[in-house]
């Protein structure tokens, strides 16, 4: 078994929030788990695997803009 690391960090790359999951856990599951802790910022830079249409308006409700590719 393995796990997946999602990681909030700062404009310098420091880690501010840290959450574990299990590797076959969706990258959703982890997105909802972090949007509770997200400090205040402008952007949200993010993989493929947050691209989901629930996730980009919750950011947008904070006043964060995303970032985020489409899926293929």
């Amino acid at each position: 078994m393995n796990t997946k690391l999602h990681a909030i960090c700062d404009s310098q790359g420091r880690p501010i929030d840290l959450f574990v999951t299990a590797g076959q856990v969706s990258d959703y599951i982890g997105a909802r788990a972090m949007l509770r802790g997200l400090p205040n910022v402008k952007w949200m830079l993010a993989d493929h695997g947050y691209d989901a249409d629930w996730f980009k308006e919750a950011l947008q409700d904070k006043g964060i803009r995303a970032c985020i590719p489409g899926r293929k």
